[in-house]
């Protein structure tokens, strides 16, 4: 699902036909591996998306502006210096490189017209984007790279700029089918079709080197050895056909969603190799297929990067409690041995005539069963009978007391647990900096943070989500446990009807009913959002119970979100994501 050269070559023809002569209206760094450029154009502003995201790294325009942080890194503040007011002038992309070179005409400090360069190289974890001046001097890059880091290409402030080291492959641009064909067919017999266009021809990723051995092979798996006369022709003729779409940019965006309706892959052909274990769909966009595929990835990406600090806090803690109620459970074990420990001093106490001082053992009938077995009870030779009898009294009575306490012990354990595991739910779901600040206040209130002096206890910023049912009803779900608290507890009335998944941390939900009776549609719908708001929103199908809101009740001392329930009944439903964010009124 790499980024080709000749996918690049088509976001490039998108990127002219609607961005040039746009002027940069502002400049966003939203994380390390990120720059947001706002082009005011004619035809509207235009948000295009400069990623060096090892896993990520792409060029489009886009629709998901990712929040900023409160500072900007100091790449941005050069950025907003030197470009700010820029007009694109023209995008350049040497053959099928995954390199574009995005020419903006400005104003220096002296007035003059200069041309500044930011080159964007699409290339793995080797991508970069570098700020390049009129003389082809780097000013900056958002990676750069010493001599410790690397020997054949250096990227550093006041160095020259330098295209990445071409590889020994042909360009389709520049080469004919036939000796493009030649090239591949020339390679060891052993190896694969597709490995041997993906060695020989420049700009394609595995996928369409992967769709050419598909189409060539009719669906067969080819190897070098393999190509007859006949399968030589088809290859040469297909490898045209691509040559003209990749001259021509005449492909277009389509996206492989597997069964799980998750993206597995995209391309600017149409996609066949997966037969019918995957859905091809057609975007009408470029940007708007990248958008769609990388969107949630990137997004959680970024909010994994922001959450170490709380993910961190939570596993440790999570560790800490597991290992405890682990040693806890273990001695609880032992405990339950007590019984044994009272049979042996019952037994000794009722034959005390019987015993001496200095006995290793003694072997006496357990009248507690009907066939008086002989039971051999160890003593201590240094200890009188009597002080034997209540040694193993003593046993037993610290085993129930420990039994007691460690019952008590692990259950509390095991809420805490529980608890941690409905934060890290909260976690996997944070969209925003703001709902990461959420969640670590809340933890700082549970005291797994220190507090700061002089801290005031914070309002919520955003408030539980809205959505309307099909039929009219209004339906809240909480961002977090303190929402989810105030929505069940305050806001919900008596005859509204709650909703959670069954076993399975997630958020609240309340059906707000208004004095009408709940429809089967509203219902479902806002189980289907509890279903996408919890750990379960991956699955097929999801156990979710509802009751009116009068039977949650919260036990005194309990975690923000925990209550208990009564009077439910359960529903089953599979979770849409692109269904509840059409039901959704506000965000």
């Amino acid at each position: 699902m790499a980024l080709d050269g000749a996918f690049l070559r088509h976001l490039k023809r998108e990127i002219e036909e609607n961005a040039i002569g746009a002027r940069i209206d502002k400049i966003y760094q939203p994380c390390r591996d990120e720059l947001v450029l706002s082009l005011r154009a004619r035809s509207g502003v235009w948000k295009l998306l400069l990623s060096a995201r090892a896993g990520s790294a792409r060029v489009h325009f886009t629709k998901f502006v990712p929040e900023n942080p409160k500072e900007p890194p100091m790449l941005c503040m050069l950025l907003r210096k030197r470009l700010t007011g820029a007009r694109l002038v023209s995008v350049r992309q040497p053959e099928l490189e995954r390199l574009l070179c995005l020419d903006f005409s400005t104003v220096n400090e002296l007035g003059d017209r200069i041309q500044l360069t930011l080159a964007v190289e699409v290339m793995g974890r080797y991508s970069n984007i570098i700020l390049v001046d009129e003389k082809g001097k780097i000013l900056d890059a958002m990676k750069r790279v010493d001599a410790g880091m690397s020997s054949e290409r250096l990227v550093l402030p006041g160095l020259d700029y330098r295209f990445p080291p071409p590889q020994d492959k042909l360009c389709l641009l520049n080469v004919s089918r036939e000796e493009a064909a030649a090239r591949v067919c020339g390679l060891p017999a052993g190896m694969s079709l597709a490995k041997a266009l993906l060695s020989s021809l420049q700009g394609l990723s595995p996928i369409v080197c992967r769709e050419l051995q598909c189409i060539t092979g009719r669906g067969r798996d080819l190897k070098v050895g393999d190509m007859t006369p006949e399968l030589r022709e088809r290859l040469t003729f297909f490898l045209g056909r691509l040559s003209d779409i990749i001259r021509d940019t005449s492909g277009r965006p389509y996206m492989a969603v597997g069964l799980s309706k998750k993206p597995i892959d995209f391309s600017f052909i149409p996609i066949e190799q997966y037969g019918t274990s995957a859905i091809v769909r057609e975007k009408e966009s470029f940007s708007e297929l990248l958008d769609a595929f990388y969107a949630e990835r990137d997004r959680m990406e970024r909010m994994r990067s922001r959450s170490q600090d709380l993910l961190r806090t939570l596993t440790n803690a999570s560790e800490r409690l597991s290992r405890k109620i682990n040693v806890q459970r273990g001695e609880l074990e032992r405990c339950s041995k007590r019984d044994e420990w009272r049979v042996c001093g019952d037994l000794l106490s009722a034959n005390l005539y019987r015993l001496k001082k200095g006995q290793n053992s003694a072997e006496l009938p357990n009248f507690y069963e009907k066939s008086e077995p002989l039971v051999r009870i160890p003593l201590d030779p240094s200890l009188t009978p009597s002080q034997n009898a209540q040694k193993y009294y003593k046993k037993y009575r610290k085993a129930k007391t420990a039994e007691e306490v460690l019952t008590v012990q692990i259950g509390l354990a095991q809420k805490e647990l529980d608890y941690l595991d409905t934060v890290f739910e909260e976690l996997s779901r944070a969209g925003s900096e703001s709902d990461l600040s959420e969640i670590r206040f809340e933890l700082t209130e549970q005291g797994y943070f220190r507090a700061r002096k002089g801290a005031k206890r914070r309002e919520l910023s955003h408030g539980p989500m809205h959505f309307r049912s099909s039929d009219g009803f209004a339906i809240y779900v909480g961002r977090n446990n303190r929402e989810n608290d105030i929505l069940t507890l305050k806001r919900a009335k008596k005859n509204d009807l709650w909703f959670h998944t069954k076993n399975i941390p997630g958020s609240h939900v309340i059906l707000s009913l208004d004095g009408r009776p709940a429809s089967r549609t509203a219902v479902k719908e806002a189980a289907m959002l509890a279903a996408c708001y919890s750990r379960g929103r991956d699955s097929s199908n999801v156990a979710v119970d509802y009751t009116e809101a009068r039977h949650v009740t919260k036990p005194q001392g309990a975690r923000p979100g925990m209550v208990i329930y009564v009077k439910n009944r359960t529903v089953f439903v599979a979770p849409d994501r692109q269904a509840a964010e059409q039901l959704r009124i506000s965000k």
